[in-house]
């Protein structure tokens, strides 16, 4: 992974070097997902049609506002700790080990099917580093949960537009984007 970061001539007081070595390639990772989230809601926001298209165009804006919000608090986190933020395009490409949005000018319900899976998988990435980082690094954990409070209140206003009366979510089981966004079509098609 091109993220690693040689030997830190320094890190914050009361971390050894050898920590913040170990936390930086895990934010700088949290980091390209961030940036890969912004760009995907833009993209969404873009190419979202149908009779929801002002809702979701619309919820998607300011969502995009915190995510950045986000990548800068990771981006300064990677510097103080005595690394260097990637966060060029080339730099995101070259690490991430996830592929593009699959998804282009469709339904919102299809976006929404699939955001969900979008949510769902960089939330699971982002508990896993939070998680990796409590007994070394309470103060990377602190703004890990508190971006984590963001990214599931945002998955909740997708799921609430993909979720029926009795609690089931249209996207459930599904494996790729393209799955979740036929299966939430499908839901949609079949409500009274």
């Amino acid at each position: 992974m091109s993220s690693q970061q040689p030997g830190l001539s320094y890190t914050v007081p009361g971390l050894s070097r050898e920590t913040g070595a170990e936390i930086i390639p895990m934010l700088q990772m949290r980091l390209h997902a961030l940036n890969d989230l912004a760009l995907t809601l833009k993209h969404i926001h873009w190419n979202v049609v149908g009779p929801h298209f002002i809702a979701v165009h619309e919820m998607l804006d300011p969502q995009v506002e915190q995510v950045r919000s986000m990548i800068d608090d990771l981006a300064e986190r990677i510097s103080t700790l005595g690394g260097e933020p990637k966060g060029t395009p080339g730099a995101l490409v070259a690490d991430r080990g996830w592929n593009d949005y699959s998804i282009g000018r469709s339904e919102a319900i299809e976006h929404l099917g699939a955001l969900d899976l979008v949510y769902t998988s960089i939330i699971a990435s982002h508990r896993e580093a939070m998680q990796a980082t409590e007994e070394s690094d309470p103060v990377t954990q602190d703004m890990l949960i508190e971006q984590l409070r963001g990214l599931e209140l945002f998955q909740w206003f997708v799921r609430a537009h993909l979720e029926s009366s009795g609690g089931k979510l249209s996207t459930a089981g599904a494996k790729t984007e393209k799955d979740a966004a036929s299966a939430a079509a499908t839901q949609a098609q079949n409500q009274p």
